[in-house]
């Protein structure tokens, strides 16, 4: 069946680095666009970045870009999302998210993804 497991979240001092995985299982996930998004307390949950389902095409939230890197291994069924020069706004749940649809320029719109995971949190504090 399938499923989406997030992980690598935790505390972290400003300015440091974290990398989360999402790991997929019961799917081929060669044909899936996928995305990350987080919410924090009292907030909309907000799209931070996506990636085609070839790999080819990358998008980043104007909030976090230049300290994000996406990407993906298709054959370990794994997304990957460095995250750098972290800050205090950052502190969120961080969840990945997939679908079947197509984007030549992905599209990090929550209501576009069909399959989400559970979401790792992350927290900026010293």
């Amino acid at each position: 069946q399938l499923q989406l497991v997030e992980s690598g979240g935790g505390l972290v001092e400003p300015g440091g680095s974290l990398r989360l995985s999402c790991a997929a299982s019961g799917i081929t996930l060669n044909y899936y666009t996928i995305g990350w998004f987080r919410q924090a307390p009292g907030k909309e949950r907000e799209g931070i970045s996506c990636i085609s389902s070839s790999g080819g095409s990358t998008n980043y939230a104007d909030s976090m870009k230049g300290r994000l890197t996406i990407s993906r291994d298709n054959a370990k069924k794994t997304v990957y999302l460095q995250m750098n020069s972290l800050k205090p706004e950052d502190t969120a749940v961080y969840y990945c998210a997939i679908t079947p649809k197509f984007f030549s320029v992905c599209v990090p719109a929550p209501y576009q993804y069909t399959y989400w995971g559970q979401g790792t949190q992350v927290t900026v504090s010293s």
